[in-house]
């Protein structure tokens, strides 16, 4: 463990940090916002799963309202035009997860606890397991969830820190959760920045 927070000790101290610190507090912007904003914030993480994250912001972008509005076959064929790898599965979730739109607010509201708050949306909305859930919920300013990938346990792995697991389960997901919280804790940072940073490490990029 010491070689990774020595490594991550070295971006704290660099220019990479004025970025993780910019892009955290576009998060906690974010949470203030209208729940329109919050949900399409929601779209992107059920987009991102098993696809590039700069092609999905890209496409994000390119929809922009029409995830509050457009149909499943109206979001299909805008998915289709701008290129998207999953035009059909994920246009069925997003449509059906428009349907929730004004309980999420309500939960958003009255959870205090951050842990049900995240069962709730993996088991509630459509496209969303425990990955895009803590995506979500960091993208939206809640810094205490850790977006758990094999990008990131690739690194952790590489680091002799952990064993890459054949699937990634909830058992697996919390235990990897449990390790970048200790990693966190040490480095007195949350886990939303140790995430940035751990992702730069990994790619080179602080994307969102």
């Amino acid at each position: 463990m010491k070689e990774l927070i020595i490594s991550v000790e070295s971006l704290i101290n660099s220019e990479i940090k004025n970025l993780v610190d910019k892009r955290i507090q576009e998060f906690t912007d974010i949470k203030q916002e209208s729940i329109s904003k919050i949900f399409k914030e929601l779209c992107f993480c059920v987009m991102t799963a098993n696809c590039g994250a700069e092609k999905c912001i890209e496409v994000h972008e390119g929809v922009g309202d029409g995830f509050l509005s457009f149909s499943e076959t109206q979001l299909s064929e805008r998915f289709k035009e701008l290129g998207y790898r999953f035009p059909n599965l994920r246009a069925k979730y997003i449509a059906e997860d428009q349907n929730y739109i004004s309980m999420l607010e309500d939960k958003l509201n009255q959870y205090g606890n951050e842990q049900e708050l995240r069962d709730w949306i993996s088991k509630t909305m459509k496209g969303i397991g425990y990955k895009e859930a803590s995506h979500f919920l960091r993208n939206i300013g809640y810094k205490n969830y850790a977006i758990v990938d094999f990008h990131i346990i690739d690194l952790l792995v590489k680091y002799e820190l952990y064993q890459r697991p054949k699937t990634l389960t909830k058992k697996k997901y919390l235990e990897v959760e449990n390790l970048l919280k200790d990693i966190a804790s040490k480095l007195n940072l949350t886990l939303a920045e140790l995430d940035l940073y751990l992702w730069f490490l990994e790619t080179g990029k602080i994307l969102k």
